[in-house]
């Protein structure tokens, strides 16, 4: 039992330990004019699965996760998100927040038939949105 709590405190102080590093390292601020787009699908397009989706960028450059350079970032791409992640956090990871942390700048996707939204959103080194942000539109697909 002894085990399992001081388990469970390093978790919790590990926790509170890397928020106070994000919190203290605040965002990341982005370069005036920069601006990611879709190169590929466009709005309103017809498409069949799988969806290959190239990724835009200006006034950016691009580094993986986890490398701190100046004025980059790397891609998300949201599939189908109706609200946008919190823009003080790291962009969540799961089917419909899709990292591109290597710095990826294009990808393709297996979509169920029908109309789809995608949007792409860049992150820092840390998956957290530049201040402001760095969002594409969104368009709105629809796969055969």
């Amino acid at each position: 039992m002894n085990i399992v709590n001081s388990a469970q405190r390093l978790f919790v102080c590990s926790v509170f330990a890397a928020s106070m590093v994000s919190v203290a390292h605040g965002a990341t601020p982005a370069p005036e004019g920069a601006a990611v787009y879709f190169v590929t699908p466009m709005d309103g397009d017809i498409v069949s699965s799988p969806v290959t989706v190239r990724f835009g960028l200006e006034g950016l450059g691009v580094a993986p996760a986890g490398v701190e350079r100046e004025g980059t970032g790397h891609h998300h791409l949201l599939v189908d998100v109706d609200e946008l992640p919190a823009m003080d956090e790291p962009v969540p990871a799961d089917e419909r927040h899709i990292h591109f942390g290597g710095g990826q700048t294009q990808t393709s996707v297996e979509l169920s038939p029908g109309e789809h939204t995608l949007q792409l959103l860049v992150g820092d080194h840390q998956h957290i949105p530049h201040e402001p942000p760095v969002l594409s539109e969104k368009i709105t697909i629809t796969v055969e």
